[in-house]
């Protein structure tokens, strides 16, 4: 086993746990081009997959995706090419999940009752995605061979134009502005939106145990009131650590990983102390009635969001959050009672 292959499998056994994840400025040549192979597999089978699934109602689109897959399975044997003239016919294992900050690809299930403009777009935030992955990766190659490569990938990835006409998407080569603007829209979804999401349901589900089992343990709304606090802030500072230190945005594209940190914080604390303000009411009765009122709303607004900004079916996102937190509540209430 290569030193690359033995790195690569303490990674994934510690990365179950959370740790491990290798970071993309640590990889050698040989690594980049392990990645960037199975990135472009991957991204080949999902073009595939978006053909199949549209060739029936939507056969021109479906050829497009079609030719994009086959593009992809030509870069991919371009990098092995490179990697067997350079490293020899053994590539080490390394996935997309193996390395911090590396972008994820939405599940294919998740794609499937989607819109078609929202799988065009879909594709455009790939290619997006690839190019950046590549002009990343050749700034940290030395080989010139190799750096060539992971150029002209960049170049050939960053056809938007092209591939914007190809799929007959509203951008024009004129419309600088309107490319302007979505480029701006999803930054904002990815460095704002998502963490501040993530943050809003871990505020609003994790701290309804902690908080409603105080408040059937005790009855009373002031200790109650401090222990809603305490979550809402402890789950506050360890969610804006956790995000600020998991990606630091230069790969993924998420932006400055300090202002993901702070949205992720605030919004955490945000939803816990709405249910944790109430108890400030001395009736018990009363400043429980409120605050479970208030965790409907909450969990209400999160499908909301996740179905505005995240494209998940509105009944889908209601129906999981709503089921998590139920079950959530239940468990405080059911300690405290004990």
């Amino acid at each position: 086993m290569s030193s690359s292959e033995l790195r690569i499998t303490q990674g994934d056994h510690m990365a179950i746990f959370g740790f491990g994840k290798r970071r993309f400025s640590d990889l050698d040549e040989q690594e980049i081009l392990a990645l960037a192979i199975s990135a472009e597999e991957d991204d080949g089978r999902i073009y595939q997959t978006y053909a199949d699934m549209l060739r029936e109602r939507y056969p021109a689109s479906a050829a497009v995706f079609d030719e994009m897959a086959e593009e992809e399975n030509t870069h991919r044997r371009w990098l092995i090419e490179l990697h067997r003239e350079k490293f020899g016919e053994r590539i080490p294992l390394i996935r997309r999940e193996n390395v911090s900050g590396f972008f994820e690809r939405r599940p294919v299930w998740l794609t499937k009752h989607l819109p078609l403009e929202t799988i065009r777009k879909e594709a455009l935030v790939m290619e997006a995605q690839s190019r950046r992955f590549y002009i990343q990766a050749s700034k940290l190659t030395t080989d010139a061979k190799v750096r060539k490569l992971l150029g002209d990938l960049a170049e050939a990835e960053g056809g938007h134009l092209s591939l914007a006409h190809r799929l007959g998407l509203t951008h024009l080569p004129s419309d600088v502005k309107a490319e302007e603007n979505e480029a701006a829209h999803r930054l904002f979804i990815l460095q704002y939106v998502q963490p501040g999401l993530v943050g809003l349901m871990d505020g609003s589900v994790s701290t309804l145990a902690p908080l409603f089992a105080a408040a059937f343990a005790t009855h009373s709304t002031w200790e109650t009131f401090l222990v809603g606090i305490a979550a809402s802030i402890g789950a506050g500072i360890s969610m804006g650590f956790a995000e600020a230190l998991s990606d630091d945005g230069a790969l993924s594209g998420r932006g400055s990983p300090w202002i993901r940190g702070i949205v992720s914080g605030a919004m955490t604390m945000i939803g816990g102390l709405g249910h944790a303000l109430p108890y400030l009411i001395p009736d018990f009765w009363w400043a429980t009635g409120l605050a479970a009122v208030l965790v409907v709303i909450e969990l209400w607004a999160i499908s909301w969001i996740r179905w505005k900004y995240m494209d998940t079916p509105f009944l889908r996102a209601a129906f999981q959050i709503v089921v998590g937190g139920a079950l959530v509540f239940a468990t405080g209430i059911l300690i405290g009672s004990a």
